[in-house]
């Protein structure tokens, strides 16, 4: 079976490399920087060296004029690095250009990450989803791979290069692979489906965990439900969904389920092809933005995960905001954020410590009126519709088929209760 060829990626020493059009733009390509980093140290790959390089207007060629080139060849040389990786995303011309100049490997962020991705997934469907982006990501660049060969020569188009011949028959594959594995995909995306309505059909509340990549949410995952969920100070060391029960306070269970975590700049077609693993974030009664709060740069983090959940259509979904890892912020640093924040309901906990998680807990049933007092309502069969909503909104504890209707223990938002109250005995 064709396999998309790609260079090899015996690399050990790395130069890293951040292109900014204005110096405000800076500080924030270095942080940047910094993330790319751990994401290429995840790899086992050593960075030698990172740079930011101002440029007055970008050129379509190289991204950078010809002397800032010069002067990062002759860096990258010196350093005996034998990968450049820019933070910037490149043209599948830019990367042919710089690496036929340079004589270096030579990636971008979008690649790093793909890398990790590939690295890190574990189920079919996350496999899966890693394959496709990558596909997608290699099919432009697959010119790469044969520049050794013929280019195609002039005349009719039985004359053509050998290289070019070659070029033609590896897109067409690649295309047929992209085909074949989005059709495996959608396989997978309806047994996932399927066991959801399942788990649907239990009266069971949902809570999702979203957030910045690390910041501490497969830790809350473990502490909250006693699960033993991957927990490593790495960005991505949880790529698959992983759903848990967890015990409120008031005896009540419902279902934790942690999601990939998000980062910057991630690029859009991982966002297409995790879609299906982000979808529990839709079906969640709440979701919990989790944030490293001792990180100084988590409000963008913040902001990078509502853009992300916005793209996935989650934007409606009620969501509670838990800043993480307060046991890393001095008294006085901690008591100045909690004064900052103008949130109505803001949760602040450590999970390594587990303190502030039974308040978390008494919020979240708060949230999902779990500490309403139970009713009971004959439901008249040609009103069952009412009974699925009670279902879809977790708050349905008991359900009974009688003769006359449908007999249901519940404890009801303030909305559903208006429609339901004719129905209680």
């Amino acid at each position: 079976m064709f396999e998309v060829k790609e260079k090899p990626r015996l690399v050990e020493k790395a130069y890293l490399l951040a292109v900014i059009s204005r110096e405000n733009e800076r500080a924030k390509a270095e942080s940047l920087l910094e993330e790319l980093d751990e994401l290429v140290s995840n790899l086992g790959i050593r960075v030698s060296h990172k740079k930011v390089v101002r440029v007055r207007k970008t050129y379509s060629g190289f991204l950078l004029g010809k002397g800032k080139f010069n002067e990062i060849i002759e860096e990258v040389t010196e350093l005996q690095c034998d990968v450049i990786i820019f933070d910037n995303d490149l043209s599948p011309s830019q990367q042919r250009n710089w690496e036929v100049e340079s004589k270096v490997l030579v990636i971008d962020r979008q690649e790093i990450i793909l890398d990790v991705f590939a690295a890190r997934a574990q189920t079919k469907e996350a496999v899966l989803q890693v394959k496709l982006a990558r596909l997608e990501y290699s099919l432009p660049r697959l010119r790469r791979a044969w520049t050794h060969l013929g280019r195609q020569r002039g005349g009719g188009v039985t004359q053509r290069g050998e290289g070019e011949a070659q070029i033609e028959i590896d897109q067409r594959l690649v295309r047929d692979q992209i085909t074949a594995t989005k059709k495996e995909i959608k396989q997978v995306s309806k047994i996932r489906k399927t066991s959801r309505k399942k788990r649907l059909r239990i009266p069971l509340p949902t809570v999702a965990l979203v957030g910045y990549t690390n910041a501490g949410k497969s830790t809350l995952l473990n502490k909250v439900c006693g699960a033993d969920v991957l927990s490593e100070d790495k960005l991505f060391a949880t790529l698959d969904p992983t759903s848990r029960q967890a015990k409120l306070p008031t005896g009540r269970k419902i279902i934790f389920t942690d999601t990939v975590g998000f980062i910057r700049k991630l690029p859009h077609r991982l966002v297409d092809a995790f879609r299906a693993t982000l979808e529990e974030t839709l079906v969640a009664n709440l979701l919990l933005h989790i944030v490293d709060l001792s990180n100084p740069q988590f409000e963008e983090h913040m902001q990078t995960t509502l853009e992300v959940l916005n793209e996935l259509g989650a934007e409606e979904k009620e969501i509670l905001t838990v800043f993480n890892k307060i046991d890393l912020l001095e008294a006085e640093e901690l008591e100045n954020l909690k004064l900052s924040q103008n949130q109505e309901e803001v949760v602040f906990l450590s999970c390594e410590s587990g303190e502030g998680i039974s308040e978390l807990l008494k919020v979240i049933e708060g949230k999902l009126g779990l500490k309403k007092k139970e009713r009971t309502f004959l439901v008249p069969h040609e009103q069952y519709h009412l009974v699925v909503k009670t279902r879809r909104e977790g708050s349905l504890a008991m359900e009974e088929a009688e003769e006359c209707g449908v007999r249901i223990t519940a404890y009801p938002s303030n909305q559903l209760l208006e429609e339901l109250r004719k129905f209680e005995n």
